[in-house]
């Protein structure tokens, strides 16, 4: 694999967690949608209105990308993971110009717009990049290449927030500016990406081009003669045939997965309700309320972007280290521990200047403890859970989830926190303690395990003296 294409594909997920700057400048979005709506109505809007329009907006960006995740197997089949590719860059680049547009025309539904937009490319993008990083990659580093997306997604954060700093963008007259600037990434694959190959796996199986597969091969990996690896792309692909893969409906049907299914779906929305999602796309709200002073919440903000950086470094040696079960129970136990600190200094804040540095450091506690626990362990689950023919509908089931959940989060997050305040905060550490439990007592260890051990694990799991697997037979005896 050669280093410039690893290098555009790596660029091309940074972007993508950039949107992430758009919690650096909410008072001035805010204020925004407030001098509208008032050149329009002549009055100023209700303060529920406000909320609710910026809800909307935050939301946008996960509706938006539910939707590129459901398309991903319908364009990335149709097109070709190259082509797939290209045209999400030019969705993005067309979400920048109605971000732009939206202020020289004093339209607030146009950010709405453009965030939906920005998050369907985004849905699209992460997996499309996702697959074709995997099908480029020699198999002997794969898992490495694949497992990078995560550093990179980190990177995309803390450049989002580093040019969300007031020295460069993070001012009232640039924050559209700020909000756009991911489509400069988008713009560099449209000029680069046509003068890359197509994924070998794509021209040979779907296409049935071996002599474009050699040669895409050849320009990516090296000249040499390939054969092999062509005959293993082959025996795959006659393996899939065998064992066609499950639609979602068949796979929340099968009884003999049941257990799978409801771990990691259990898992998935614990880490979605763990509050991370929240950290990150709520940043400015959580520090003003915690009692920093809003010029400092920029520079922390970037601090906790590095600190993500560096976790998810040194989670892959974990992972192999400790297995999986330690970091998520693990994970989750120090999680809740630090939102219920976090509750009581949230509290405690005006009784002293250092308290609501003390909430920082929990934050930063929660952060390290999420990408090194559950943040890193999660992702494995899906190969490890899961045969092959299950698999792409397990990452169908978890993709719904995810999007669905933040979306869910980012509509009601800003009326949650003005209802209950600080107290909000012991839902996540609820979620987060529910995570810790469940993966201490019923997820079985999966490393250095065969998925038949794994399973047969799962089928030793009973609720009220009875399990899954024994269901199934007295269904089958009848």
């Amino acid at each position: 694999m050669s280093p410039l294409s690893f290098l555009l594909h790596s660029v091309s997920i940074i972007w993508i967690t950039f949107n992430n700057s758009l919690n650096l400048s909410p008072q001035y979005i805010q204020c925004f949608i407030n001098n509208s709506w008032y050149d329009r109505y002549g009055e100023p809007p209700h303060p529920q209105m406000v909320t609710m329009i910026w809800s909307l907006i935050v939301s946008m960006f996960a509706v938006g990308g539910l939707f590129g995740a459901i398309s991903v197997k319908f364009i990335s089949d149709l097109l070709g993971r190259k082509k797939a590719m290209i045209c999400n860059s030019f969705i993005a680049v067309l979400a920048a110009g109605f971000m732009l547009t939206s202020k020289n025309v004093n339209s607030f539904e146009m950010i709405i717009v453009a965030r939906f937009l920005f998050g369907y490319s985004a849905g699209l993008g992460m997996n499309t990049h996702l697959i074709y990083l995997g099908e480029i990659s020699p198999r002997k580093i794969r898992g490495i290449v694949t497992l990078t997306s995560a550093t990179f997604t980190s990177l995309g954060k803390v450049s989002g927030r580093a040019f969300g700093l007031s020295e460069i963008l993070g001012r009232e007259d640039t924050w559209d500016i700020l909000l756009s600037v991911a489509a400069l990434f988008s713009f560099v694959q449209i000029v680069m990406l046509p003068f890359f190959p197509e994924t070998p796996r794509y021209l040979l199986i779907e296409k049935g081009d071996d002599k474009a597969c050699k040669k895409a091969l050849q320009s990516l990996w090296g000249q040499g003669d390939y054969q092999q690896e062509m005959d293993e792309m082959l025996t795959e692909q006659a393996a899939i045939e065998a064992a066609p893969p499950v639609s979602l409906l068949q796979l929340l049907r099968d009884r003999t997965v049941r257990w799978q299914v409801i771990t990691i779906s259990t898992i998935y929305c614990c880490n979605q309700l763990s509050g991370m999602s929240t950290i990150s796309t709520f940043t400015y709200d959580i520090f003003l309320e915690a009692g920093i002073p809003k010029k400092k919440i920029r520079y922390i903000t970037l601090g906790l972007g590095v600190a993500e950086i560096l976790t998810s470094l040194t989670c892959g040696l974990l992972i192999d280290l400790t297995g999986r079960r330690p970091l998520l129970f693990g994970g989750y136990g120090v999680m809740s521990a630090c939102w219920i600190f976090v509750t009581v200094t949230l509290n405690l804040k005006d009784s002293s200047y250092w308290v609501p540095y003390i909430t920082v450091s929990l934050m930063v506690v929660f952060i390290v403890f999420f990408c090194g626990g559950p943040g890193g362990a999660t992702p494995t689950l899906n190969s490890e859970l899961f045969i092959q023919s299950n698999r792409m509908a397990s990452l169908v089931l978890t993709g719904l989830q995810g999007w669905f959940m933040f979306a869910v989060m980012g509509l009601v997050f800003p009326f949650l926190i003005d209802a209950l305040s600080s107290y909000l905060f012991v839902l996540f550490a609820s979620a987060c303690m529910l995570g810790s439990l469940y993966t201490f007592f019923l997820l079985p260890e999966t490393k250095g395990k065969t998925l038949l051990e794994i399973s047969e694990e799962f089928k030793a799991i009973t609720v009220c003296g009875k399990s899954f697997a024994e269901e199934t037979r007295t269904e089958t005896r009848l």
